[in-house]
């Protein structure tokens, strides 16, 4: 269908609507004999919602998705066969979205086009071989919407009474189509539907509960006289005393406003979505009836393919709460929040977090899209922009954030075993590796730089988000981790690495130089000890495993690490003989740990370990989101050590299995179970009589290695069990 997107023109408004969305429509009359089928691809700079003859084509919503759309610009294709009549009427409404409206919590605005375009081609054909194109030409008349202001921060305006009339000509608009591609992305839908309870707060507000922090937006029904107004406020939380708050959206107004025309209606935003647990109700033109109200949540499509389940509840919830962390930020970008004045693809919460969420969903396909968004904003030196589309002006090409060009690749083909993944992404991994050496001191030490370090750690000096860990030693030892992946994944495409895995025995010999002396770091943070175990940049790792503990216990057996450290914090100690502490820290519920925003009644993961502190105050106004998935990357060490659920690099894809499940007397259960590209893995244990029995399934065409207090076992597919 390429040439058939393209055989149409850009299409804009002719005037400035003054905030309003335009709705174009084309009227056709088809010839009288029988129509074999009829294929609509559609695209627009901004998001669009096309219907024929009144009747909406499509499920999927905030369509074309958000891509770095100056190098890639999907369009959507739809049979509309069954909804063509013999006069027609094609009409498209659209918003801002990411192209037009604010993007970026610097203010940004138009960062793509200077106003909303459309681009469609409607292909007919009928039973006799005939074919005929409706495409988007002077032909098309656009009006004012009954949309009279949309923002993907700021939230829709919408008035039932305003009439479409007033049709004008269309002006052809001078917008590129080199980068116009078919669909690649999950399509974003429309998921769970929430009802709420009703509220009364300490003043006076009317507030809705829908019992979950989600993504999304609000439908609602209501009738009320022409011109009245219904006005809704969005928030994440209630504030100590109980109150709606809403402040740390920032500048994000993420309001509704709906203008009744006397008749009762149904309503839902087009053009935006909320992150948000209560609704303030500002305005309301009668009683305010709870059940005429539901959020609705809103991701991308992803199959769940991860389960797990244990013997604690707060454990269970911590679970859920990944679960609508991944939900709520996978919106066709792994996004950061989905609330406040951001929402932006930033690449470290990407890479920490995708093992986990390649646990819990089926993310090749999601990922394989943003990926290619990255390798298309990479910079002629490599350097890889810290947000993915990139909408700054400026960047820090940060450690631990350009790192994802080459983590992510090589998580996706773990999981999936694809390996044509790394052949797409080969060439910018290598890039970014290079970008590295290029400045480096000497092509092998990292030196310098501006990084977003430790980002958040708990041990961060007083006025500073960067936690105390050399931001200079966080660069080097992701040198040599990314280098070490690298070379991996041209192993298995054929490529000589001979001079890649020199450069790693010299960037891992720098950074033994210059921050190891006498065994020991001259970083003395938890975080410098985790990474330089988990990337195994040190050639005895049980002493400083032993520090690591040490420390940790020596802080009341709670972390400090922050975005860099936690995500592989209980792997270090677990891979290390500590796997005890490890599950000390995942139970811990004072703060800081994962179980106290838990007890706080989180239902999503935390941007801040203490965003609520225990006196009921927020951390802050300026950076306080409560749905921020990184910290939810503990979910992979939930699968992969308390379950044991892993796969093996020389068999990806869960092609051979490794189990290697380590228990706790403390849980009395523990299962998990992923749906892999060859069938149900499953694994789990339990206490019965004194015994731990263990439980794990093998599907056809797979074999697995068993390992189970100090035991081991060669599988092939099958149900096994063993009473230790």
């Amino acid at each position: 269908m390429t040439h058939n997107i393209l055989a149409g023109n850009w299409i804009t408004a002719a005037e400035d609507l003054n905030g309003a969305s335009p709705v174009f429509r084309r009227k056709f009359i088809l010839e009288q004999k029988k129509v074999r089928s009829a294929m609509l691809a559609i695209t627009a700079l901004g998001l669009y919602e096309a219907s024929l003859n009144g009747r909406r084509i499509g499920t999927d919503v905030l369509q074309p998705g958000f891509t770095a759309y100056q190098h890639r610009l999907q369009y959507q294709t739809y049979d509309v066969t069954e909804l063509l009549e013999p006069e027609n009427e094609l009409t498209a409404l659209v918003g801002n979205g990411w192209a037009v409206g604010r993007i970026g919590f610097n203010g940004k605005v138009k960062a793509y086009s200077d106003k909303p375009a459309l681009i469609a081609t409607l292909a007919v054909e009928y039973q006799d071989g005939s074919r005929v194109l409706i495409i988007t030409d002077r032909d098309w008349e656009y009006a004012q919407s009954k949309v009279r202001f949309s923002d993907i921060y700021d939230g829709e305006t919408y008035d039932a009474s305003w009439q479409v009339k007033d049709w004008k000509p269309v002006l052809l608009g001078n917008y590129q189509k080199e980068n116009l591609i078919p669909q690649e992305g999950a399509p974003i839908r429309e998921h769970n539907v929430f009802q709420p309870i009703l509220l009364k707060t300490p003043r006076g507000e009317t507030v809705l509960d829908f019992g979950q922090n989600l993504t999304g937006y609000v439908r609602f029904t209501v009738k009320g006289e022409p011109g009245a107004v219904c006005e809704l406020s969005h928030g994440e939380i209630l504030d100590k005393d109980g109150n709606f708050y809403n402040e740390n959206l920032r500048s994000a107004k993420a309001k509704l406003c709906y203008i009744c025309d006397g008749t009762e209606q149904t309503y839902q935003p087009h053009f935006t979505f909320m992150g948000f647990r209560y609704v303030r109700v500002d305005q309301w033109p009668e009683e305010v009836d709870p059940s005429r109200f539901e959020a609705v949540a809103v991701h991308s499509y992803m199959e769940r393919t991860g389960w797990f389940e244990c013997s604690s509840s707060k454990v269970n919830q911590l679970y859920r709460n990944i679960i609508w962390g991944q939900k709520g930020n996978f919106l066709d970008i792994p996004t950061d929040c989905p609330q406040r004045d951001e929402r932006l693809g930033w690449t470290g919460d990407a890479q920490v977090f995708i093992r986990a969420a390649a646990y819990n969903y089926d993310v090749e396909q999601f990922f394989r899209k943003w990926l290619k968004d990255l390798a298309a904003e990479q910079e002629p030196d490599g350097s890889v922009p810290d947000v993915i589309p990139n909408v700054f002006d400026s960047q820090m090409h940060s450690a631990a954030w350009g790192d994802a060009a080459v983590i992510c690749p090589w998580q996706l083909y773990l999981t999936y075993g694809h390996k044509d993944i790394l052949e797409n992404q080969f060439h910018s991994m290598k890039r970014w590796i290079d970008y590295i050496r290029s400045v480096s001191e000497d092509g092998v030490f990292w030196k310098g730089g501006t990084h977003f370090g430790d980002w958040l750690g708990l041990d961060a000096p007083a006025g500073s988000y960067k936690g105390s860990t050399d931001p200079d030693l966080i660069a080097q030892a992701y040198f040599a981790y990314s280098t070490s992946l690298l070379i991996k994944a041209g192993k298995v495409l054929g490529e000589n690495m001979e001079e890649y895995e020199l450069l790693y025995q010299k960037v891992r010999g720098r950074y033994q130089q210059e921050f190891i002396r006498g065994g020991e770091l001259i970083c003395n943070t938890q975080t410098a000890y985790v990474i330089t175990l988990y990337f195994h940049l040190c050639d005895q790792p049980i002493p400083f495993a032993r520090h690591l503990a040490q420390m940790i216990e020596d802080n009341g057996n709670r972390l400090q690490t922050g975005f860099v450290g936690t995500p592989y914090l209980l792997h270090a100690l677990s891979e290390n003989g500590y796997a005890q502490l490890a599950y000390t820290l995942l139970l811990q519920e004072d703060f800081p740990s994962w179980l106290y925003s838990v007890n706080q009644g989180a239902t999503t993961i935390w941007e801040h370990w203490d965003g609520i502190n225990e006196k009921g105050e927020m951390w802050s106004t300026d950076m306080n989101s409560f749905n921020h998935y990184a910290y939810g990357s503990v979910a992979d060490w939930m699968y992969g050590v308390m379950a044991g659920i892993c796969p093996d690099e020389s068999a990806p894809g869960y092609r051979r299995i490794l189990f290697r499940p380590i228990t706790d007397k403390r849980l009395s259960s523990v299962q998990a179970s992923l749906k892999t590209v060859y069938g149900k893995v499953a694994s789990g244990w339990y206490r019965a009589n004194g015994k731990t029995v263990y439980i794990f399934d093998v599907p056809s065409g797979c074999t697995a290695e068993i390992q189970i207090e100090n035991q081991n076992f060669s599988v092939e597919a099958g149900h096994y069990e063993y009473k230790i």
